[in-house]
């Protein structure tokens, strides 16, 4: 059976092709790697597949939608948590999907910690200079984590092992969640807290919450005007939780201090590509590049031996299990967009 499934795989890097098919060799699926984005112009290339595999810069449109399953395609299988690129209703009731709902907590976690150490002791500019045999120290003081506050938004997987860093370093940590786990809160000692307060008294601000209608661009001009002066942002979440021109104005105006993005708001055309022989479009990610104090990676956060390996693990074992018994137990749709649906039945959502 799995030498008949054939995959049409959206958006490979090499990295993508190593690890699945590493772990391919456990399935026996045929895939074919496109490097191309999953869009209107190349949905067409689903034809004659069973199964598309796609990331989080793909489209994922209604009319995406209706090509795939014009073509025959059954399921969709996001090799990524994350959904919002997706018209779940528009896919509900014509074509499945899937998704890998937890590959590296730690990954992401502890590269927001990366983006708070290199951005408070300037790591990434001290490098630069010993490289060009300039050994000053003028402008790299940092500060002491130890004592500061630190305000985490999200406490899932990740932002309880964020918290649980933050700890070790000695900090105060607050934190807010839709749904507080306070068990949790006692065992790790943080405290659950409004976002008003949350940003008030936050020295560094890490954003871990999904991408909803309530949090889209949640850290704002208004947002920003609360916070503590000179405080600093971090955001491995998803890029509209900022808005870009509100964070620009900020930091123009050195409310504040500085600011880690391992994603933005109109990444798509941009992350994962190389563009340096090339100009920047973008006039906003253009203009954020040229804070000194702002540092940006691009979508990395995932990215560990670790994580891919589950990453591709997942996204077959979701292939099998439809194929083989018909369930979809990391299915999402347009009625829970969580992966737990009310209406679910035998593992699937319809």
């Amino acid at each position: 059976m799995g030498a008949k499934v054939k995959i049409a795989f959206y958006d490979a890097k090499q990295y993508d092709s190593e690890s699945f098919d590493r772990r391919n060799a456990d399935f026996g699926y045929s895939i074919k790697y496109f490097p191309l984005h999953l869009t209107e112009e190349t949905a067409q290339f689903s034809k004659g597949y069973d199964i598309v595999c796609a990331f989080v810069n793909d489209t994922l449109s209604g009319a995406v939608i209706d090509i795939l399953v014009t073509n025959g395609v059954k399921l969709v299988a996001m090799r990524c948590a994350g959904y919002n690129n997706v018209d779940l209703k528009a896919a509900f009731g014509k074509l499945h999907i899937v998704r890998v709902p937890a590959y590296s907590p730690y990954a992401v976690a502890e590269h927001a910690v990366a983006l708070m150490m290199s951005l408070n002791r300037k790591t990434h500019k001290a490098y630069y200079r010993t490289r060009d045999n300039n050994f000053t120290i003028n402008g790299l003081a940092g500060f002491d984590m130890n004592g500061k506050t630190a305000g985490v938004v999200g406490t899932g997987r990740i932002g309880r092992i964020l918290i649980k860093i933050l700890k070790g370093f000695g900090m105060n940590v607050i934190a807010h969640d839709h749904y507080p786990d306070e068990a949790g809160a006692e065992e790790l000692g943080y405290s659950y807290v409004s976002l008003d307060e949350l940003y008030a008294r936050s020295d560094i601000i890490s954003l871990h919450c999904p991408l909803t209608k309530e949090t889209q661009h949640m850290i704002n001009d208004d947002t920003i005007a609360k916070m503590k002066d000179k405080v600093m942002i971090i955001n491995t979440g998803r890029g509209q939780l900022i808005d870009s021109k509100a964070l620009i104005e900020g930091l123009k105006s050195k409310k504040i201090g500085s600011a880690g993005l391992d994603v933005y708001e109109e990444e798509g055309d941009y992350f994962f590509e190389d563009f340096s022989s090339e100009g920047l479009e973008d006039d906003v990610l253009a203009r954020l590049l040229t804070f000194p104090n702002l540092l940006v990676t691009s979508h990395q956060a995932f990215f560990t031996v670790e994580a891919l390996e589950n990453i591709a693990h997942t996204t077959l074992e979701n292939i099998r299990v439809f194929i083989e018994k018909d369930e979809l137990p990391n299915e999402i749709c347009y009625h829970c967009q969580t992966g737990g649906c009310a209406k679910k039945k035998n593992g699937r959502c319809f």
